[in-house]
């Protein structure tokens, strides 16, 4: 009987060597890590953004304003085609890229020609393939229009600058 009591005595949690070594190693990696992790979320409420400052002129580009309003003169002079052509459409059009007739190509511009004015300007404030809406911009469609005869014309075709729109 003696001898079954003192099996049952020197029995415990730990069977195997392989739960000795995982309750030694939790025993001392655990805790470092719950240290670690503590001595970061102490420290890490007086660290500064990236980027950040108390500058003057970093506080007031941080709390800008996410739009502004730009008022217009209603008796400012509309731009010429030239203007627009640098401004908006010189980017793809004096290049070709993605597709774009090339500014003074007159093969590439010659069946858009053909179709009219009326194609040319829909095609440009809607938009057509690759190029995004031109309406609703910086340019009025007056403006846009000015700059659709400006191509047109450098590539080939015989077209009318629009008239100006009177004013309301």
């Amino acid at each position: 009987m003696s001898d079954n009591h003192l099996e049952e005595a020197h029995t415990g949690p730990i069977k195997t060597p392989k739960q000795l070594l995982l309750a030694v190693a939790y025993s001392f990696i655990l805790p470092v890590f719950i240290i670690i992790g503590l001595v970061y979320y102490v420290t890490s409420d007086n660290k500064p953004q990236a980027g950040s400052t108390n500058a003057p002129e970093s506080v007031a580009e941080r709390i800008q304003k996410v739009g502004s309003v730009a008022i217009k003169s209603a008796n400012a002079e509309p731009r010429t085609g030239e203007e627009v052509f640098k401004g908006q459409c010189g980017g793809c059009h004096s290049a070709g890229t993605l597709g774009s007739p090339k500014f003074g190509d007159k093969a590439a511009w010659a069946p858009r020609v053909s179709k009219g004015y009326e194609a040319l300007l829909t095609s440009a404030l809607k938009g057509k393939g690759s190029m995004a809406s031109q309406a609703g911009g910086e340019y009025s469609d007056f403006e846009i229009g000015r700059a659709v005869v400006y191509m047109a014309n450098a590539g080939g075709g015989k077209l009318t600058e629009p008239k100006k729109p009177e004013a309301k």
